[in-house]
């Protein structure tokens, strides 16, 4: 028997909104108190309200049980004990749900066919397979990827001795329409040093919503890894033999301390060390909406001596970067505010500048003309790169290197220092690209971004930096966030785990896009043409082919000034 669901809701599955207090299990965690959700929610906020499926109705098929157990993956609440109602009591303690999760496109999509006929009471047992449009994964670890394509999961059903049936033999991890994962799921952005321990560096994880993040994420910490794709360009301050002595992480309610419990290795470590702990702890707690006054650790019931480490300061975002016919720096309110050594050297250039990126410490700007030649401003001088022209704008990391590339030879990236004439080949860089519209470093320096195209398709991908001593030397593999339809007419970073892409297309369409997690498609003005991004993940700027600046207001856009020749991007934005 075959059915197809499209418009209805599965059948002997009750959906309720209801408050949940989960408890703690292995794998994906299930336990904890309620934390803050994603700057940019692909959902409505929910908070305290999250989806509850019911356990298996008196007399339902085996089709009705396998997608009654489908469904009740929104809800983990007792490590999925809900789900666990469907299964054969030998399998409930057996399946393990949280070695991962596939997206699908939706509930309605799922076709699901039994080898067992209707009707048929003496049937005993039989196979119900469900095939569904697969999205993304999310690995035991809580990475997220996307994967397109159709996918198929078999589970054999019995009948039990009253009568019922359950589910005898089932894969492990699972299934989840995209329209509920993120009402289910939330990403928090593990913390990671940077190879010289001067920035942080955000490694976006998917836990259900309502665990013991403090619990979780400092399990991730102690006792994970970053991602593959991020790993050669960050560290850990934790050392491999360092482990939690206590499964849980405790914040007294009224000091707002955690205290973590480690195993005697600890003792050991320098105070650089301990201090490095402490730091990327604390702020992945913060990154994660984790509220603590300071992170306590502690071996057999001691305390460390913990410092903090001084990471190296953000810049504030100081507005939008704009050139004008007769000026360019900093707009706020009605006034430009120009840079020193940079603004008048580059109005001066010409009127054919087509892009600038100016340093995080505003030192130096990289200027782009629209032959595609590309210069360095700074103290007053002009110099040219000996770089090839290129359609592709440049990109000037935290450490003072403009990146160059030319659009139709991807694998030749080049770094250029203070010396114009003379650049670093940054290898490795998309080997089986055949172009590249778009790169942007990130503000720590340790992720590049870009919009390639392999095989006729157009990605958005990121890449590790692999540095010595700070200069750029290689890029890691490519690791692939979504595709797109064409060419990207603009990059850009929004805060540290998300991008901005503006698509070619009717309609201007403008994707914003998590790192390591789902995205988002809304309209850009009209003519769109670029974009500048900022230190937060709302701030996306909009220039149009008239020369309006815009803005976001709520879901709706604002224009900012108008006679805008250039909108300027800084480093790391």
């Amino acid at each position: 028997m075959s059915r197809r669901r499209t418009t209805q809701a599965l059948r002997g599955i009750a959906l309720t909104l209801a408050a949940l207090l989960l408890t703690a299990c292995t794998g994906l965690p299930m336990s904890g108190d309620v934390n803050a959700g994603l700057e940019l929610g692909e959902a409505p906020e929910v908070n305290d309200l999250l989806l509850v499926a019911s356990g298996p109705p008196p007399g339902a098929s085996p089709e009705e049980i396998v997608e009654g157990f489908l469904e009740a993956a929104i809800t983990p609440a007792d490590n999925w004990s809900i789900a666990r109602t469907f299964l054969t009591p030998e399998l409930q303690p057996t399946w393990r749900p949280g070695v991962g999760v596939s997206i699908d496109s939706a509930v309605g999509s799922r076709t699901v066919s039994s080898t067992i006929p209707d009707g048929d009471d003496d049937a005993t047992s039989g196979d119900v397979k469900v095939q569904f449009d697969l999205v993304a994964n999310v690995d035991e670890f809580g990475a997220y990827s996307e994967s397109t394509g159709a996918s198929n999961a078999t589970f054999t059903v019995k009948r039990l001795d009253d009568g019922e049936w359950r589910i005898a033999k089932a894969p492990d991890g699972i299934v989840i329409d995209e329209s509920r994962f993120s009402l289910v799921f939330d990403g928090y952005p593990l913390q990671y040093f940077d190879q010289s321990w001067t920035h942080l560096v955000p490694d976006v994880r998917w836990f259900p919503r309502r665990t013991s993040i403090a619990t979780t994420v400092t399990q991730n910490l102690i006792g994970g890894a970053p991602s593959s794709w991020l790993d050669q360009s960050v560290q850990s301050a934790f050392p491999a033999d360092v482990e939690l002595a206590e499964d849980a992480v405790p914040i007294d309610d009224a000091s707002q301390v955690a205290e973590v419990a480690l195993t005697g290795a600890a003792a050991r470590l320098n105070q650089a060390t301990l201090a490095r702990m402490r730091t990327q702890l604390e702020e992945t707690f913060e990154a994660c909406g984790v509220h603590v006054s300071q992170v306590k650790f502690t071996v057999d019931g001691r305390q460390l001596n913990a410092g903090i480490v001084k990471l190296q300061d953000e810049t504030i975002d100081p507005g939008s970067l704009i050139l004008t016919d007769d000026a360019f720096g900093a707009i706020v309110g009605d006034q430009i505010s120009p840079i020193p050594g940079i603004s008048e050297e580059i109005v001066g250039l010409s009127q054919d500048v087509a892009a600038i990126d100016v340093a995080a410490d505003s030192a130096q700007a990289a200027v782009q003309l629209g032959d595609g030649n590309v210069y360095r401003v700074s103290e007053g001088r002009v110099d040219q790169f000996q770089a090839p022209a290129t359609t592709v704008a440049p990109s000037i990391d935290p450490f003072g290197y403009t990146w160059t590339v030319a659009a139709d030879d991807p694998t030749a990236v080049q770094a250029w220092g203070s010396d114009v004439s003379a650049a670093r080949a940054v290898a490795k860089a998309w080997p089986t690209a055949s172009s590249v519209s778009a790169l942007r470093v990130s503000a720590d320096g340790a992720r590049v971004a870009a919009v390639i195209t392999v095989g006729g398709q157009h990605w958005v991908v990121v890449a590790a930096v692999v540095r010595d001593d700070g200069v750029p030397v290689e890029l890691g593999p490519a690791k692939q966030l979504t595709r797109i339809d064409g060419a990207a007419d603009d990059l850009v970073w929004l805060g540290a785990t998300r991008l901005a892409v503006l698509i070619p297309g009717e309609g201007a369409p403008l994707l914003t896009q998590m790192v390591g997690g789902p995205g988002i498609v809304e309209a850009a003005p009209a003519g769109a043409d670029s974009l500048a991004g900022s230190r937060t993940a709302s701030g996306v700027r909009v220039r149009d082919a008239d020369g309006t600046l815009f803005a976001h207001a709520g879901s709706a856009w604002r224009e900012v000034a108008s006679g805008v020749r250039v909108l300027a991007t800084r480093a790391g934005e």
